[in-house]
């Protein structure tokens, strides 16, 4: 084996694999931007379309809507975020409210924002309620996710079977109804306006990786020159 050979070698295999590593990382960026176009798609029609009936196996972000009894005095709270109302920015979270409906298990649904500390009243009602909204699945908690404070039912982590467990139900749906609806002027929570919209930065990420990679085969190849210039 020559020098020249010596000397490109392990850098020449190194390069070689960052490459490849940085190309898979790319593809597989284009790969989650397709699933992300195809997810705002379904965003988009569910919206603009009639709330169908909760079945039992809803698919994600689906438009639904529900029957049932909310069980007021087993509400959680979930998030922590900042909204502007009439006495000005307050910190608030999300009330959590368990449904009974007459099929299947209780499902939680996310009733909308409320402050932390209670400027209007929150309405509660007692009977028989209709609720639309849309179907959000549950979330995992991460290296990152606030720790849940289950004996004040403030959780962090939209967990439906850590939730249920905590506010003494033991079968709970697997997934979370978001009210949708409009802005009440007397009472809260406020529901969502909207249905979601995921972030689609995939194609930023995918642009970054290959260039990451055209940039390494440039620094090797001019790396490599030199070398084997006499």
């Amino acid at each position: 084996m020559s020098g020249i050979t010596r000397r490109l070698l392990v850098p020449g295999l190194m390069s070689l694999g960052l490459i490849g590593i940085m190309l898979c990382l790319g593809i597989w960026q284009l790969q989650r931007m397709a699933w992300k176009q195809d997810t705002l798609i379904r965003i988009d029609r569910a919206e603009g379309g009639p709330a169908r009936p909760l079945g039992a196996v809803p698919t994600p972000f689906s438009k639904v809507s529900v029957q049932g009894i909310l069980r007021n005095a087993q509400a959680a709270y979930y998030g922590a975020d900042i909204q502007i109302t009439p006495a000005g920015p307050k910190m608030g979270a999300r009330l959590i409210v368990p449904l009974d409906r007459a099929e299947g298990p209780p499902v939680l649904v996310d009733r909308g924002w409320v402050p932390i500390e209670q400027l209007r009243p929150i309405s509660q009602p007692t009977g028989p309620v209709f609720v639309e909204g849309f179907v959000r699945p549950a979330d995992t908690a991460s290296w990152f996710s606030a720790s849940d404070d289950p004996r004040a039912r403030r959780f962090y982590t939209l967990d439906p079977q850590t939730i249920g467990a905590a506010v003494g139900i033991a079968n709970v749906a697997p997934f979370v109804i978001v009210a949708l609806g409009q802005r009440p002027p007397e009472v809260y929570p406020i529901p969502a306006q909207r249905m979601p919209r995921p972030p689609n930065d995939h194609l930023n990420y995918a642009v970054t990786w290959f260039g990451l990679a055209f940039i390494l085969s440039v620094i090797f190849f001019m790396y490599a020159r030199n070398v084997v210039r006499p």
